[in-house]
C-alpha cells in the first residue's frame, strides 16, 4: 500500500531526471570544452548553466545593481556678498550731489543750524534802533537774551533743462531774538528774521589745491524782519556758492551782489558796507562732534568791517546735540547789521547746517 501510494511522486522524479540527461547528452564533448576554455568565471559558469539546462528551470538570480542614488547637488554658488553701502560725504549728503545720494524731490531736509539756545549772552546789546520806540522810557534791553533758529530746504525739480547734474531747490530761515528774560519789555522777540531763496545747484567734478570741486550753488536771496517805520530792514540778493571738500573738511565760498532798490524804499543803503560782499564757510566732522567757522567781510582797505561765527555741536542723547556759539563782528541779526558786539550762547542742536 505504502509503494502505490509513493509511486507517483518517484515516477515524476525519474521522468526530470531523465530529461535532465538527455539536454545533457545532447551538447556535444566539444560544447562542454569550449566553457572551459571561456578564461572570465561568470561566462563560463553561464555557459555551464545554459548547457545543463539549468536555465531553462531556474532563472538565473538578478544582476545585482548599485542602489540608485539621487545625484549629490552642487553645492549653491555662494551668492556674492553685498557691497558694503558707499559712505558718502557730507556735501553729498546734504546736496544729493550723486546718483546713490538723490531722495527725490519735495523731501523736507535741514539746510542751515536749526538751534535754540536759551542762554545768550552780548557785551553790547543795540538799543539805538528802539529809541523813541518805547513812550516814556528807554528800551533798555538785557544783555542775556535768548536766540532761536529753525532752516530747511526742499529739491522742487530734478534734472532741471534735461540736465542730471542740475537740481532746483528752495530754502526758509527764520531766525529771532527774544528777550526772554526782559520782564520789564514783556519778555518780546526784539529781533526775526527770515530768509527764503531760490537755488539752482550745478553737480560739478575737478579738483582745486587739494580740495574737490563738488557743486556750483545759483541762488537769489530775500532778507527782511517784517518790520515797519524805523524798524524795517531788508535786502535782496544774487549770489554764486562754490563748494569743496577734502576728508572731513567742506568749504562754500559764497559772493553775492546785493539787487539795487530806490531810494525811497531801501531802509539800510549802507548795509553792504557792514554785511560784506560774500562770506566763507568752512565746516569740519569728528566723529559725532562738528565744528564750523564763518567769515564774512567787505573787502575795504579803509573801513573794514566783517564777521566771524564759530559753531560747535556735541552729542547729547539721540539726535539731540549740545550747541555753542560764538560771535564778534557786524551783523550778527538784520536789525544789527551796523553794530558791533560779542556774544557767546549755549543750547541745542536738531541738525547741522550746510
Amino acid at each position: 500500500m505504502s509503494f502505490l501510494r509513493l509511486s507517483p511522486r518517484i515516477l515524476f522524479l525519474v521522468l526530470l531526471g531523465t530529461g535532465l540527461a538527455e539536454h545533457a547528452r545532447g551538447a556535444s564533448m566539444g560544447d562542454w570544452e569550449g566553457c572551459s576554455a571561456i578564461p572570465a568565471d561568470a561566462e563560463r559558469l553561464a555557459c555551464y548553466d545554459r548547457l545543463s539546462g539549468r536555465s531553462q528551470f531556474e532563472a538565473a538570480p538578478p544582476a545585482a545593481t548599485e542602489p540608485e542614488t539621487e545625484p549629490a547637488e552642487a553645492p549653491a554658488a555662494a551668492q556674492a556678498a553685498p557691497p558694503e553701502p558707499k559712505l558718502l560725504s557730507a556735501l553729498s549728503r546734504r546736496w544729493e550731489l550723486g546718483d546713490e545720494a538723490k531722495q527725490g524731490t519735495f523731501l523736507f531736509q535741514p539746510y542751515r543750524p536749526t538751534y535754540f539756545l536759551p542762554i545768550k549772552y552780548s557785551t553790547a546789546p543795540n538799543d539805538t534802533p528802539f529809541q523813541g520806540i518805547f513812550a516814556h522810557r528807554d528800551p533798555d534791553l538785557d544783555s542775556i537774551e535768548a536766540e532761536l533758529q529753525l532752516s530747511f530746504k526742499v529739491k522742487g525739480m530734478q534734472g532741471v533743462f534735461g540736465y542730471d547734474n542740475v537740481d532746483l531747490w528752495f530754502g526758509y530761515t527764520t531766525t529771532s531774538f527774544w528777550q526772554a528774560y526782559n520782564h520789564n519789555s514783556s519778555s518780546s522777540f526784539r529781533e526775526t528774521s527770515y530768509e527764503p531763496e531760490a537755488m539752482l545747484v550745478f553737480r560739478t567734478h575737478y579738483d582745486l589745491a587739494g580740495f574737490r570741486g563738488r557743486f556750483i550753488n545759483l541762488g537769489l536771496l530775500h532778507q527782511s524782519n517784517g518790520r515797519g517805520e524805523d524798524l524795517s530792514r531788508g535786502w535782496n540778493r544774487v549770489y554764486a556758492q562754490f563748494g569743496f571738500e577734502r576728508g572731513n573738511l567742506s568749504l562754500l565760498v559764497r559772493p553775492w551782489i546785493r539787487i539795487p532798490e530806490s531810494a525811497a524804499n531801501d531802509d539800510n543803503p549802507d548795509i553792504e558796507d557792514y554785511m560784506g560782499h560774500g562770506d566763507l564757510l568752512a565746516v569740519y566732522s569728528k566723529g559725532r562732534n562738528a565744528y564750523s567757522l564763518l567769515l564774512r567781510n567787505n573787502l575795504k582797505s579803509e573801513n573794514n568791517r566783517g564777521a566771524l561765527k564759530f559753531n560747535w555741536s556735541f552729542p547729547l542723547h539721540g539726535r539731540l546735540k549740545g550747541y555753542v556759539q560764538y560771535f564778534n563782528g557786524y551783523g550778527e541779526s538784520l536789525i544789527d547789521y551796523n553794530h558791533r558786539q560779542q556774544s557767546l550762547g549755549v543750547g541745542v542742536s536738531l541738525a547741522e547746517g550746510m
